[in-house]
C-alpha cells in the first residue's frame, strides 16, 4: 500500500543509499554501501563553485570486509564528492573499525572509533545502517555452518535438546516478537505466547 497522496509541494532534496553484499573466494564477505545527496536547485559552494541541480553534493562509499563471525577484517572508505576540500582526508581514519564486531552495540562502537571530529557524519551514519545488510548477506552461510554443527553433534550422539540456542533475531522487531506467530512457527522452542496458531495463520 503506497503512502497517502501528499499536499502540494516542491521537491528540494534527495538522499539515496545503495547497499550490496558479496561472498568472496577467500571465505570473507564484502558489504558495500554508497550514499548520494542531490538538490533540485542550483546553489553556490565555496569549494566547488556552483553545484547544479542533480549534481551530487555528497557521493561517498564504504567497503566493509567481515568474516563469518562478523568481525571486521578490513574497511575502505572514499569520498568522491563533498562540500569541502578537507572531507576526503578523514577516510584513512576508518581503519580504526578493523577488529570491531558487527552486532549488538555496533553503532555505539563505531561512534567511539570514528565519531565526531574523528570521522565523517555521513559515512558513520551509513556504516551503522550496514549492520543489517551484513546480517542479510551472511545469513545463508550462518545457516549452513549451524547445520554442519548439528550434524556433527548428532554423529557424536549429543543431546541436542540441551544445546539449543535462542536465535538472536527474536524480539528484534514486531514481526519477530517472541509471543508472535512467526516465532511460534519458526522457533517453537522459544515461543512465549499462549495461542497455538499454525503456519497457515501467519
Amino acid at each position: 500500500m503506497p503512502l497517502p497522496t501528499p499536499h502540494r509541494r516542491k521537491h528540494l532534496h534527495q538522499r539515496q543509499y545503495d547497499f550490496k553484499g558479496f561472498e568472496r573466494e577467500d571465505d570473507l564477505w564484502d558489504i558495500e554501501g554508497r550514499i548520494t545527496d542531490v538538490k533540485s536547485y542550483a546553489f553556490k559552494n565555496e569549494f566547488r563553485g556552483q553545484i547544479e541541480p542533480g549534481e551530487a553534493l555528497h557521493d561517498m562509499q564504504i567497503r566493509l570486509t567481515v568474516d563469518l563471525d562478523f568481525i571486521v577484517q578490513d574497511i575502505e572508505a572514499c569520498i568522491d564528492e563533498s562540500p569541502y576540500k578537507i572531507c576526503p582526508s578523514i577516510t584513512p581514519n576508518f581503519k580504526k573499525i578493523i577488529g570491531l564486531k558487527v552486532g549488538p552495540g555496533w553503532r555505539a562502537a563505531i561512534r567511539r572509533a570514528v565519531g565526531g571530529t574523528e570521522g565523517c557524519t555521513h559515512l558513520v551514519e551509513m556504516l551503522g545502517a550496514m549492520a543489517t545488510v551484513t546480517f542479510q548477506t551472511l545469513y545463508p552461510a550462518m545457516i549452513k555452518r549451524q547445520s554442519e554443527k548439528d550434524k556433527l553433534d548428532n554423529q557424536e550422539n549429543k543431546d541436542l535438546s540441551t544445546e539449543k540456542k535462542r536465535p538472536g533475531i527474536i524480539d528484534t522487531c514486531h514481526a519477530y516478537a517472541s509471543d508472535g506467530h512467526i516465532v511460534h512457527s519458526e522457533w517453537p522452542d522459544f515461543y512465549t505466547g499462549s495461542h497455538k496458531k499454525s503456519r497457515r495463520d501467519i
